[in-house]
C-alpha cells in the first residue's frame, strides 16, 4: 500500500542554465510502477537571471508542488533531485525540446519519458439518476497488522458507474477510478495509479459488498459497508 509521491510543499531550488533551448514550461509523464500509473506533471520555470526552479504534481495521488530541491540542464542532459520523496531523476532533451526521455530512481529505478505540454483534457462525466448502489462504501484493510481505511464513492453518470477512493490513514482522498464494471451483484473497481483492484458481491439488501482488494499480487479480504 505504498505511495510513489506523497508530499506537497513550496519549490526551493536554483541551477545555473546552459545551452540556447529553453526547456521551461509544463511537462507531463506517466510512471508504470509494476502495474500501477501514476500521472506526473513537471513545472519548470526560468527566471531572469537564467536560474531554473521547478514543481512536481502528482495528479493521481492528488499531490501537487512537490518541491525540486535542485534542477540542472546542460548539453540536452536534465537532472532533478526530489529531497521530499528521495527521488531523482535523469533525462536527456530531444533536439526540438519536446520529449525528455529518461529514468526515474526512487528505491528502484524505472523508465519515464516527459512530453511537453499537459496532459489531454479528460472527458467529465454527467450525472445520471443515481444507482441503488450510489453513495460511500466504507471498509478497512488488514495489512500486516496495520489497520487501512478505504471509501469508495461510487456515482451513477450517463456514461455508467464511476468511482473515487478515499485512503484516510495515508492522508489520500478522490483517487479517480480507471473503470467500475457492475454485473448483476458483482462489483469490480479498477485503480490503475495504485496497481489494486476491488472485486465483490453486494449483498441482497444493499448494506454491504463482501470482497477482496488485490494489488501487486496479494490479496486482502474487505467488507464495504454502506455509509449513511
Amino acid at each position: 500500500m505504498s505511495k510513489v509521491l506523497i508530499i506537497t510543499a513550496l519549490v526551493l531550488c536554483t541551477a545555473p542554465f546552459a545551452g540556447a533551448r529553453s526547456i521551461a514550461g509544463d511537462w507531463h509523464g506517466t510512471l508504470k510502477v509494476g502495474e500501477a500509473e501514476l500521472r506526473l506533471v513537471l513545472h519548470i520555470t526560468q527566471s531572469g537571471d537564467g536560474g531554473l526552479k521547478a514543481t512536481l504534481d502528482s495528479i493521481d495521488q492528488n499531490a501537487s508542488g512537490i518541491p525540486v530541491t535542485t534542477i540542472a540542464f546542460k548539453d540536452s542532459k536534465l537532472s532533478l533531485d526530489v529531497e521530499a520523496v528521495h527521488g531523482t531523476y535523469e533525462g536527456t532533451v530531444n533536439a526540438e525540446t519536446t520529449e525528455i526521455t529518461g529514468t526515474w530512481t526512487q528505491g528502484q529505478s524505472l523508465p519515464l519519458e516527459f512530453k511537453r505540454g499537459a496532459f489531454p483534457a479528460q472527458a467529465v462525466h454527467k450525472p445520471a439518476k443515481p444507482s441503488d448502489i450510489d453513495g460511500a462504501w466504507a471498509g478497512t484493510l488488514d495489512v500486516g497488522g496495520t489497520k487501512l481505511r478505504a471509501v469508495f464513492h461510487i456515482t451513477n453518470t450517463v456514461d455508467g458507474l464511476s468511482a473515487t477512493m478515499d485512503s484516510p490513514d495515508q492522508g489520500a482522498y478522490g483517487l479517480p477510478a480507471t473503470s467500475v464494471t457492475r454485473t448483476g451483484s458483482s462489483l469490480k473497481v479498477e485503480m490503475k495509479q495504485a496497481g489494486g483492484v476491488f472485486a465483490g458481491k453486494i449483498s441482497s439488501d444493499l448494506a454491504s459488498i463482501d470482497g477482496t482488494w488485490t494489488q501487486r499480487g496479494g490479496s486482502l479480504p474487505l467488507t464495504l459497508k454502506r455509509e449513511k
